[in-house]
């Protein structure tokens, strides 16, 4: 009788064990993918805008070639502000909170499924190359094109279209463009302006900036796709 009372006791605290390790893998689960889901409509955002950034660089690359630089038109105005003046809504900074928590505690063996910790290991991976892409692209904003920007920017139209700063920058531009309303721009320091060196340090920033969009901001898309299908199958999330 002793034995089986023991026993008993035994399987009744492995069931509550059990009971309260799937109960904190469904939570888990849960505030996951909130974090995934939030994080899907950020990186959509970021490559969206994107998208407008780089029609924006090729435009430019093109007009630098041969075209006017002392009476520039509305079409490179907002080109130019869009290229190289738009910058936060391109840029897409990952959250991994909920992540973190996962794997530095150890809380990620409440997830049984194989599927699902490799998708994890790989989101992980994913979430550090998109951050090393984005110091890469900081980096070569500060070093080269923030110096083309002081030379060359019209800072009187900045203040204009921005109310003195008083307006987001990206807001007041998408205004401006869609309000047919056409304010100077002037390309300062136009005289002995090297159009070959221009051309090159755009194209270059097209092809890191594009990269980054085309390789790792999709591939960090895709597997947050996963993901979310997987915890949606496994904790029948809604």
């Amino acid at each position: 009788m002793l034995f089986l009372a023991v026993l008993c006791g035994f399987f009744a605290e492995y069931q509550l064990e059990h009971r309260i390790e799937k109960d904190r893998a469904k939570e888990l689960a849960r505030s996951f993918y909130d974090e995934l889901a939030g994080d899907a409509v950020a990186v959509n955002l970021a490559i969206e805008n994107r998208v407008r950034k780089e029609t924006a660089i090729d435009y430019l690359k093109k007009y630098f070639m041969d075209s006017n630089l002392t009476n520039v038109s509305n079409t490179f105005t907002i080109n130019f502000n869009y290229g190289f003046l738009s910058h936060a809504p391109s840029i897409f900074e990952p959250r991994d909170v909920i992540l973190e928590q996962l794997i530095n505690s150890g809380s990620l063996r409440y997830f049984k499924s194989g599927e699902l910790q490799r998708l994890t290991g790989d989101f992980s991976v994913a979430i550090s190359r998109v951050r090393k892409r984005n110091e890469i692209e900081w980096t070569y904003n500060h070093e080269n094109l923030y110096p083309f920007i002081i030379k060359h920017n019209d800072q009187a139209w900045y203040d204009i279209i921005s109310n003195n700063g008083q307006v987001g920058f990206s807001a007041a531009l998408k205004k401006y463009e869609n309000s047919g309303h056409v304010i100077p721009f002037y390309f300062n320091n136009s005289e002995g302006f090297d159009r070959k060196e221009a051309i090159n340090m755009i194209g270059l920033y097209q092809l890191i900036f594009r990269g980054s969009r085309q390789k790792l901001y999709h591939e960090y898309d895709s597997l947050n796709r996963l993901l979310q299908d997987v915890l949606r199958k496994e904790y029948k999330i809604k």
